[in-house]
């Protein structure tokens, strides 16, 4: 009936995830805009839904570069920010890794972020494309990752497929 959570992509700096909060949440602190009659408030349905909805939304920001890297503390600090979710394959290529997604430098960078995260107390998520990786992640403190990525799952499935064939 509506999004609960949010993921919004390549946060840069501080003031984007001033902004994305600013976007969930209704006056006096935000900017989102009332309508009694939608999904959100279950077509008028829900009460308190204007008073509450800001403290349902779990707003998650993603960092994708190594200049959002460079600005972690700031984007994650951000009051209203649930989550930092890492993007790992562009931050591979603005690092000048692209695709590189375990290049050395590149895990190193990620787990410093996490360890960043992890000491401000600020959930962390990341991209995960194997097992191996997935449990790299967990065992640095990752909160939630996402594994499984649809596509991918399903060009393995038809491969197979065609490979008993």
């Amino acid at each position: 009936m509506g999004a609960l959570t949010l993921l919004l992509p390549y946060v840069q700096i501080a003031k984007e995830a001033r902004e994305a909060v600013k976007s969930v949440s209704y006056g006096p602190e935000g900017i989102r805009g009332i309508a009694g009659s939608t999904r959100a408030t279950r077509y008028g349905w829900v009460e308190n839904y204007f008073q509450n909805a800001r403290d349902e939304i779990c707003l998650l920001v993603q960092v994708e570069s190594i200049s959002a890297i460079q600005e972690l503390e700031q984007i994650a600090t951000t009051k209203g920010v649930d989550g930092v979710f890492i993007g790992p394959g562009d931050l591979s290529s603005s690092m000048g890794y692209p695709g590189q997604l375990e290049h050395p430098e590149v895990l190193a960078v990620i787990k410093e972020a996490l360890n960043l995260l992890n000491g401000l107390n600020v959930p962390s998520g990341i991209l995960a494309l194997n097992l191996p990786s997935a449990n790299m992640y967990i065992e640095q403190g990752i909160k939630f990752t996402a594994v499984g990525v649809d596509l991918i799952l399903l060009t393995e499935a038809a491969r197979t497929l065609r490979e008993a064939f």
